[in-house]
């Protein structure tokens, strides 16, 4: 903490107003983003006064940063290489819990950036918190797994015109990485105070399927759920021959039985180019299959209107199915939840053809197209909710289309590929460690394939002990690797060998990592054709 305070003090930095340290944060290379040495440095991006302390984010020395006095818990990964430091001529009271001391007249405190002290950053600098981004129209979401990636994100999301996601998690997620909501919200907030990001952000609460989950998120500051209502459909009703339909159909309440007869049935529904006809049979289909879904994301909405006073983002998600969701199915979906009142910020369909972790789009290139063109009609025509693309990363072959169709209106999810550019950077400069990561993957693999659908053929995997070092980079171009380490994240991060020399080599080839998933998301953003700020 010394050498920091010292560092501040001779750069001057504690006594230029605000404006004037505004004008060190655009540094011409991003290696200038810090200052300092090996012995302690500060975020420029962070410098930030409040009376007349200054706060600034510091990157303190890798040999110091496992300390038992100062690593936060398991769960918050990047607290134990970083602090927030803070500065004064007086006294310290802004309501930070850390280590109080004082270097020469000037009184210093060191705080660990956890959910600890999320309370007095949110306070001080409300740009931090996560907030409702509904009325924006192209959303990004990129789910830092490792509390790590947020600056990579941040400085690909400052050049397009888009709204990131920075904070994004699932249930799965969380188990598979041993963190907590509190430990996703920290990391991001305090990264985005290291970046400056004043623009705004959000916080997702990602495929939950419980009011107790949700109420989870919600607790921490996330105003964006993603409610995946697979376990409330009934996607069996599609096999069933129309007479049991025709039962089913009969004990829904009047109302709906009512209404459904009166605007669905025999009837050919016009969204903008396209007529979308029901028949009989398929209005009564629809509505035994998603009755019980509607009426609990009404639940949701109401509960979510609630608690967070009308301030929140709320994505159906029905793509967690074995077959596509059909556009009479999806039109269906939408026109009923706007007829209850349900304010769906985005909306996840089950599309034509394979999305699988970290690849490519898999499947008839024309048929989506022609099938995404009518999706995103209805969206627009039944209640103007962006699209949302789920395990969207890496799909560079449909996004041209995705982003023209939509007029950019749409909700893009990736959270994998990021964690995908952590192991490139690793295998960039650390070798070693990149063969011993590779070779555990395969022993977490089998249990990992019970989580995610993917298509990966290990045996095309090139044999570990053929490649020189300079090679290994190349595995992270390699379809079925991809998938192998994509979803084998759970087992390497929780494995004792892997996860301290993982964190370690990402501390110390810090800027190598960012600047591996900025490229990697400049790419996505840029072939989806989002405008440059």
């Amino acid at each position: 903490m010394e050498s920091i305070a010292r560092l501040v003090i001779e750069r001057d930095f504690l006594n230029l107003r605000q404006d004037e340290l505004d004008s060190l944060k655009s540094p011409a290379e991003p290696t200038d983003e810090l200052v300092g040495s090996p012995d302690g440095a500060v975020y420029l991006r962070s410098l930030y006064r409040v009376g007349p302390a200054l706060l600034a984010m510091a990157r303190i020395p890798e040999s110091l940063s496992s300390e038992p006095s100062v690593a936060g818990p398991a769960g918050s990964t990047g607290s134990p290489q970083r602090r927030l430091v803070v500065l004064s001529p007086e006294p310290i009271h802004l309501g930070f819990h850390g280590v109080s001391g004082k270097v020469g007249a000037i009184h210093t405190l060191e705080i660990l950036p956890t959910s600890f002290n999320i309370g007095p950053l949110w306070e001080h600098f409300p740009w931090t918190k996560p907030r409702s981004l509904r009325n924006e129209c192209t959303t990004f979401g990129t789910g830092d797994r490792i509390g790590l990636a947020t600056p990579g994100h941040i400085r690909a999301a400052r050049k397009y015109a888009i709204a990131p996601v920075l904070a994004q998690q699932s249930m799965r997620e969380l188990a598979f990485t041993g963190r907590a909501f509190s430990d996703v919200v920290s990391d991001a907030a305090f990264l985005v105070f290291q970046e400056g990001y004043e623009t705004g952000y959000g916080a997702d609460g990602d495929h939950l399927k419980s009011i107790p989950d949700i109420n989870q998120a919600l607790s921490r500051s996330m105003p964006m759920i993603t409610l995946d209502l697979t376990e409330v459909m009934h996607p069996e009703v599609a096999d069933w021959p129309d007479s049991q339909v025709d039962q089913a159909f009969e004990r829904l309440p009047s109302e709906f039985k009512s209404r459904v007869e009166r605007e669905y049935q025999d009837k050919s529904l016009r969204v903008e180019k396209t007529n979308i006809p029901f028949d009989g049979a398929l209005a009564k289909r629809c509505a035994v299959m998603y009755g019980d879904a509607l009426s609990f994301g009404e639940q949701v909405n109401n509960h979510l209107d609630r608690m967070t006073g009308g301030a929140f983002d709320l994505e159906i998600s029905i793509d967690e199915t074995t077959t596509p969701t059909l556009p009479s199915h999806h039109l269906f979906i939408a026109r009923e939840l706007e007829r209850r009142g349900v304010q769906v910020s985005s909306l996840a369909p089950r599309f034509i053809g394979e999305f699988q972790k970290g690849i490519d789009y898999i499947g008839d290139h024309a048929e989506f197209e022609r099938q995404f063109k009518i999706h995103a009609e209805i969206a627009r025509s039944a209640g103007g909710y962006k699209v949302s693309i789920h395990s969207g990363s890496d799909k560079f072959s449909v996004y041209p289309v995705i982003g023209r169709e939509t007029n950019m209106r749409l909700h893009l999810k990736t959270a994998g590929t990021s964690w995908l550019e952590s192991l490139r950077t690793i295998a960039e400069v650390e070798p070693d460690l990149y063969r011993l990561i590779h070779q555990r993957a395969f022993d977490y693999f089998p249990e990992a394939t019970k989580s995610y659908v993917i298509s990966a053929d290990l045996n095309a995997i090139a044999p570990l002990e053929d490649q020189n070092d300079a090679d290994l980079p190349a595995y992270l171009t390699d379809d079925n690797c991809r998938q192998l380490l994509h979803i084998s994240y759970g087992g390497l991060l929780r494995d004792p060998e892997v996860r301290e020399p993982y964190f370690r080599a990402l501390h110390v080839h810090e800027e190598a990592h960012v600047a591996n998933v900025e490229r990697h998301m400049d790419k996505h953003l840029e072939t989806l054709g989002v405008d440059r700020r």
